[in-house]
Order: C-alpha cells, then sequence, then structure tokens
C-alpha cells in the first residue's frame, strides 16, 4: 500500500497496516495541552509576546480565532510559521462567536484576559472531546475568590470582573484541577495581586505557565502543597520571548507504537521529566525506554516481554500517569502478556469511546466499570473500519492498527487533527504503512 500525503481538508480515512518495525528519528511538535494556555496567559499579561514552537493543530488555530476576533492580533510570521506572535488587544470587542468558543475546551483560558481588558467575560460550556463532564465550579470558585460574579444558564456562563481588590488570594483546590490551576494563576495576572494556591496542579501544562511568569518579572514559588505568586515590582512594555514545550503525549503515542512494532527509534524534542511515568510503563512491560537530553529512546528489538501486569491508572498527583497516556499504552498493552488494568477516573467518558472501538477489531476487555477495565494480552486484532470519536482514541486506533490483521481504516480524522497535525505522516516517517486516501 503506497504511503502518500494528502491534504487534511481533503483524505477522509486513514489506511494502516501492520509493517515493518518503526526505525528512524522524528520530531515531536509542540504540545496543544501546553501551548493553549500560554497563548492565553499571552493575553492576559498585556505585553507582547513571541511565542515560539507553537503547533498547527486545530484547536490551537482556534485558540488564535478567539484571540483576534476578541481584539487581540496573533499573526504567525511567514519566515516561521511556528512561532506566533501576539499583541494586546487595543479595540473594544469582548465577545468571541459561540459557535467557535465552543469547539474546545480550553477556550475558558480566556476568562481573565477578557476580564483584565473588557470587565467580563461571556462564553459558551467546553466543547472538545466528548470524554466525561466538562465541570466549570472550580473555575468558578476561583473567580468568587477574587469577588468576581458568575452567572450561567443553558448555554454558557458570564463572568463579571470585580473592582478594587487588595492584598494577596488565597484559593484552596478541592483536587489539583489544571484548569482551575491555570484560571487562578491568570486571573491574579490579570489582577496584579499576590496569590496562594493550595493543592495546585503541578502538570508540565502548568508549571509552563508558571516558568513563562518569571520572564515577565513574577515571583513564583512552587511546592506540591502550594504554589505561590507575586507579582513584578516594575513593568515594562519589552517584548517577552516564551516557548511551548515538545508534545509529551505526541512522544508517548510513537513511543507505543514503536514498542509494538518491535523497532528502534529516537523521538526528539520532549523534555525528560515530562514523559517519566510513560518509559517506566515501557521499561516495566519489558520494552527498553529511556529518556534524556531532549530525546526519548525506544529499544523494542530488545524487548524482553516480562509478562507483568501492566496497572495503568490515570492521576492527577505530580508525577502520576497522565490520563492522556492510557489510551496508547492501553492499545500497546494488548499485545503484550500480562493481566493488564487500566483506570481513567478523570475523564468519565474516555473508556466509551474507546473501548467500542478496540472491541471492534476483536479485542477481548473486560469493564469492570465506565472507568476502568481489564484484559489479558497478548491479543491478536483484525483490521476493520474504526472512528476517532476523541483526540486520543484516534492516536491509540492508530497503534493497534500496526498489529491488527488487514487492512484498520480510521475516520474521523477531524478529532485527531484537533491535536496532532500530521501524526500519520510522522509514523510513515518511521517506516510505518499508513497512508491516508481520498474520498
Amino acid at each position: 500500500m503506497p504511503a502518500v500525503r494528502i491534504p487534511p481538508v481533503a483524505a477522509e480515512v486513514v489506511a494502516v497496516r501492520p509493517s515493518v518495525p518503526l526505525t528512524g528519528t522524528v520530531t515531536v511538535d509542540g504540545s496543544k495541552n501546553a501551548a493553549l494556555p500560554l497563548l492565553a496567559a499571552a493575553a492576559a499579561i498585556h505585553r507582547p509576546v513571541n511565542l515560539r514552537n507553537v503547533p498547527a493543530n486545530t484547536d490551537v488555530e482556534t485558540m488564535l480565532t478567539l484571540l483576534q476576533q476578541t481584539g487581540w492580533h496573533a499573526a504567525r510570521p511567514v519566515s516561521d510559521p511556528h512561532t506566533t506572535v501576539i499583541l494586546p488587544s487595543d479595540k473594544p470587542q469582548p465577545d468571541p462567536d459561540p459557535a467557535v468558543a465552543a469547539r474546545i475546551r480550553a477556550s475558558y483560558y480566556l476568562v481573565p484576559a477578557l476580564l483584565g481588558a473588557y470587565g467580563r467575560a461571556r462564553l459558551p460550556w467546553p466543547g472538545g472531546c466528548a470524554i466525561g463532564e466538562r465541570g466549570m465550579e472550580q473555575h468558578f470558585k476561583v473567580y468568587e475568590r477574587f469577588g468576581d460574579r458568575t452567572t450561567v444558564d443553558d448555554h454558557g456562563y458570564l463572568v463579571e470582573a470585580a473592582t478594587g481588590g487588595r492584598g494577596t488570594v488565597s484559593v484552596m483546590l478541592p483536587f489539583r484541577s489544571r484548569g482551575a490551576s491555570i484560571a487562578a494563576v491568570l486571573r491574579a495576572v490579570v489582577a496584579g495581586r499576590p496569590l496562594r494556591l493550595g493543592q495546585p496542579n503541578l502538570s508540565p501544562e502548568v508549571l509552563s505557565v508558571v516558568e513563562a511568569l518569571k520572564t515577565a518579572g513574577w515571583e513564583c514559588r512552587v511546592s506540591e502543597t502550594v504554589l505561590a505568586l507575586q507579582p513584578p515590582r516594575s513593568v515594562t512594555d519589552d517584548t517577552l520571548a516564551w516557548r511551548v514545550p515538545g508534545d509529551k503525549i505526541e512522544a508517548g503515542t510513537l513511543a507505543c507504537a514503536v514498542a509494538v512494532s518491535g523497532g528502534n527509534a529516537h523521538i526528539l524534542g520532549v523534555r525528560s521529566d515530562d514523559v517519566v511515568p510513560l518509559v517506566n510503563a515501557l521499561n516495566w512491560l519489558g520494552v527498553p525506554a529511556e529518556s534524556k537530553d531532549g530525546t526519548l529512546a525506544v529499544q523494542a528489538e530488545n524487548a524482553r516481554p516480562t509478562g507483568r501486569p501492566l496497572r495503568a491508572i490515570a492521576s492527577l498527583t505530580p508525577g502520576g500517569l497522565d490520563a492522556d497516556f492510557e489510551p496508547p499504552l492501553m492499545a500497546l498493552a494488548l499485545a503484550l502478556p500480562g493481566d493488564h488494568l487500566f483506570a481513567d477516573d478523570i475523564n468519565p467518558g474516555r473508556h466509551g469511546n474507546l473501548l467500542p472501538q478496540l472491541v471492534r477489531l476483536g479485542a477481548a476487555i473486560d469493564e469492570l466499570s465506565s472507568t476502568r477495565c481489564r484484559f489479558a494480552g497478548p491479543q491478536q486484532l483484525t483490521g476493520t473500519g474504526v472512528e476517532a470519536t476523541d483526540i486520543r482514541t484516534g492516536s491509540a486506533l492508530l497503534i493497534a492498527g500496526l498489529t491488527a490483521h488487514g487492512v484498520t481504516t480510521l475516520g474521523g480524522l477531524e478529532q485527531l487533527r484537533r491535536g496532532h497535525a500530521d501524526l500519520p505522516v510522522k509514523l510513515h516517517a518511521l517506516g510505518a504503512d499508513i497512508c491516508e486516501v481520498l474520498p
């Protein structure tokens, strides 16, 4: 099956077959999950920002459209399409198009910037992947601590900024919510007030925002119990230079694809600390892997499957397994011996998307609950038509297709491209028998 590159708007499905062991070197894009809050932080800080390593997936393009709709200047220089320049808002245009904002979950990151520029933020309920309830109660409690007023209806929510307000704002989160942590940090930036955030989310996406604020003069202290921010003593109009970290989830997906094929590859552009849980899982399963100096190396040619059961439990605790690592690990574990257990209580609808598609390929999976499942490997899958019902389901199905007998055709590419601009192309570069097919 010849591998060809079809323009994204033209392709209907991706076809994938078992192939030779994947080998070579590939570089991941910037992280979608880190780029979105960094773009919102650039709007909130009200200074010119050059943001480098920005990925070209559709969720990021939607966020850039929302910034432009609400008055910010956001443009990619022709000479460097992976850099985005964000300039402060200069015209009253507070409300984005609800239909556009509803496409992504991350629209809620824009609330602090809109409060700072216009004193109000009206947005629809978050969209994005259908993987469970998109509750915003913790976001609203954060804004209440700053004195803001929130009203909700069936269509969305309105946050109105408090006037005045001085001194440190203290917020204690009941759980380590990434969205609420970023909301608290960006609201403090807009208010110019110190923040003490208890039980913060310390994911790389949150820490990327904290590190960016340090370049703007904010004093930041981070521990597992408290994230503390102090405003800069003076503010300038100098242009800030930030960088989106490499996509750890894309790196993990590619690593699992290499592992399931029995190949050897180097995946560049990812911070070593960001993929430690994924590397630990691979080594536990008997797949030699390590990450250092910005390179994730997988030597699956030398794999010695241990038969040990993998316990892949998504967690918000520092150093825990990111929920987005669970789907690619599940696709890998289906091909390896062991009685494996998977759980994702963070995104309660994700298994409802992924498991039926794996079952279509012939997987035998015991659903213990809506968020937990168990299965024994190795299992032999058979290619058929499947659907990318969300980003991570799509990437996991590509991995599964590398081991399934026959041809696996993956539809729903618009979902996959929300998080990955060209994941099939990267897999093809490593030798996968994969192509995008015209309607």
